[in-house]
This record gives C-alpha cells, sequence and structure tokens, in this order.
C-alpha cells in the first residue's frame, strides 16, 4: 500500500467537501457546514485562487486532506503558511497519514521562503496536541482566537 500525498485539482470538489463533512462530524458541528463544490471549486481552483489543499491517497482512496492559505508576518517579514484543516479518515488514524500531509506542508512552507506554519486547535482535542507536540509543535501562549461574523460582520460592513 502506497501512500500518496499530492495537490487537490479541479475534479476534486466532492471529495474535499465529503472530508470536509466528515471533519464536521468529528469536531462535533456536522450540521455547520456550508461549503458547497461550487463554492470548493470557486475559491480553489479559479485562476486566482489563495486558497490550497493537499489530498492523501490510499490505493486511489481519499483518506486525509491539508486545507491551507498564506498569512503574513510583520515581525518576520515573511509570508506564513496556516493551516485551516486538517483531516485523516479515522479507519486510517496512527498510520502516518497526519504525519505525511504535514511533511508536505513543510516543504511547501520551506518553497515559499515562510517563516512558520501556524493552526489552530480544539481545546478538548487532547489526540491532536499531544500529535502536533511530537511533530515539534508547541502552543501558542498568550494569544487568544478572536472571529468577527454573522451579524456583527454585516453591521460593522454597513457602517
Amino acid at each position: 500500500m502506497t501512500l500518496d500525498i499530492r495537490w487537490a485539482r479541479a475534479g476534486d470538489e466532492a471529495v474535499i467537501l465529503k472530508l470536509i463533512k466528515e471533519l464536521a462530524t468529528y469536531e462535533r458541528e456536522p450540521n455547520a457546514v456550508q461549503a458547497t463544490e461550487a463554492s470548493i471549486r470557486e475559491t480553489l481552483f479559479a485562476p486566482d485562487a489563495q486558497v490550497f489543499a493537499f489530498l492523501a491517497e490510499l490505493e486511489n482512496r481519499s483518506i486525509g486532506l491539508a486545507l491551507w492559505f498564506l498569512t503574513y508576518s510583520t515581525w518576520t517579514g515573511r509570508p506564513s503558511l496556516y493551516l485551516e484543516d486538517l483531516f485523516v479518515d479515522e479507519t486510517v488514524r496512527g498510520q502516518g497519514v497526519a504525519k505525511a500531509l504535514f511533511r508536505r506542508l513543510a516543504k511547501e512552507a520551506k518553497a515559499r521562503n515562510c517563516a512558520r506554519i501556524d493552526w489552530a486547535v480544539l481545546d478538548w482535542n487532547v489526540d491532536a496536541m499531544a500529535f502536533y507536540e511530537r511533530l515539534g509543535g508547541r502552543r501558542q501562549l498568550g494569544w487568544q482566537p478572536w472571529r468577527l461574523h454573522g451579524e456583527a460582520l454585516d453591521r460593522l460592513a454597513e457602517d
């Protein structure tokens, strides 16, 4: 069995959406996904796409996803790679798929002269935290994630 990590490409929208929905279920938010195949196509595969993904495949079956985009660090003066979502099918967890996806992300970050890779972890996901620590990742203290969305975003945009 050969594990392949490849760029997501047009035509992968259905499998990407399936993996996103599986991730939402894992994260205890099965009804939260608003993405569609069309929105994935527009954001990942448009000529000016700013969002990217790697798919992990085992025997021609997509079993993992790393969805990411670039940000910028004013302190380093270099880009950063932000990992939005990392997901591995539960049937193959613990077999090195997530590590292979992360290794591919690290190679991409280095190729793009990124200073770092950033991501967020749910506070209850101790298995993920232990995995990230084994990779050398460290929790960032002092910073809290914040978000503006929904009606608050609409109100601010209208003013």
